[in-house]
């Protein structure tokens, strides 16, 4: 089997079996294509020690989550070869994934997740899409959702008499997801702007570009997350604010206000309670500051002690 055979194999095969998303199905055939451009043997020929020089060579420029990725492309890769008959062997089998700390979740202060709900759309901006942005930004917050499964959704995956949507997550898992009154409102008071025939089948969000007479697109994960920055901006909010912020949110919230950890691994989607796990490190870290700052014997042993008042 020569490369591009191999190649569009493989595209087929992340495509049809593994379901993963567009933007996943790219990394990992870029991945590919990187190891055929180094090597420059076939892919029935190359062995570990291939493998590791690529990687080895990427090491300086590449971050040890980015290395991460790229082993795991390749032993998808090698995986559906051996599976199609074409080796024998997985070289990279035994090859071990870089290491990295996981950054925590930094999720938005509850009050500034309010400032930018409540502030209102910018003087002169449309209507129609001042009514798709909170929509939108309602149900970022108010469902946990990630983006790419946010602009995914249909009209039909929507519940209104049950107040629930129905997602395709990662690997192509579907969760049904409840919605807090103010999403629930936000989303009817959109659809009502856009009410029509077979409307049910077409995308929940579009895009306002399309041109004229031409039916609208859905929207792109771009432009959602650039409608974000923007309200964000509006509402005066300090640091960078995009989608899987205000997925982190959610999450810590509910564990702040007591959710249990495996409902908000549901809730999530996520397949391991190890991930969901660190959002109970970020809580910790928030009652300690918390503590550190109201109790009054956490003061800090460097500070300087106040001398005793003297009686009269």
């Amino acid at each position: 089997m020569k490369w591009p055979e191999a190649l569009a194999g493989f595209a087929r095969f992340l495509r049809g079996e593994r379901g993963f998303s567009e933007h996943t199905q790219r990394a990992y055939l870029a991945d590919v294509r990187q190891l055929a451009e180094f090597s420059g043997k076939s892919p029935v020929r190359m062995d570990a020690d291939d493998v590791r020089a690529f990687l080895a060579g990427q090491h300086r420029a590449r971050s040890p989550a980015t290395l991460g990725r790229r082993l795991a492309s390749l032993r998808a890769f090698f995986r559906w070869l051996v599976r199609e008959g074409a080796r024998e062997a997985d070289p990279t089998l035994g090859l071990p994934a870089p290491r990295a700390p996981r950054p925590l979740p930094r999720p938005i202060a509850v009050d500034d997740v309010t400032a930018l709900l409540d502030t209102p759309p910018a003087p002169g901006a449309p209507a129609r899409g001042a009514v798709r942005d909170q929509a939108l930004f309602e149900l970022m917050y108010g469902a946990g959702l990630r983006v790419a499964e946010i602009v995914a959704l249909d009209v039909r995956d929507l519940d209104p008499v049950r107040g629930e949507v129905r997602v395709w997550g990662k690997g192509g898992k579907e969760r049904v997801v409840p919605l807090p009154e103010a999403a629930r409102n936000a989303l009817r008071a959109y659809l009502d702007e856009r009410r029509g025939p077979g409307v049910l089948a077409e995308p929940l969000f579009v895009s306002l570009n399309s041109a004229r007479g031409a039916k609208p697109g859905r929207l792109d994960v771009r432009d959602a997350r650039r409608r974000l920055r923007k309200r964000a901006l509006q509402a005066g909010l300090a640091g960078r604010i995009h989608p899987h912020r205000m997925r982190h949110s959610y999450a810590t919230h509910l564990l702040d206000m007591g959710a249990d950890l495996r409902a908000i691994q549901e809730l999530l989607g996520h397949s391991s309670l190890s991930t969901t796990q660190r959002y109970t490190a970020v809580s910790a870290e928030r009652l300690v500051a918390v503590y550190d700052k109201a109790h009054p014997r956490a003061k800090r042993s460097g500070a300087p002690k106040q001398p005793p008042a003297r009686e009269s």
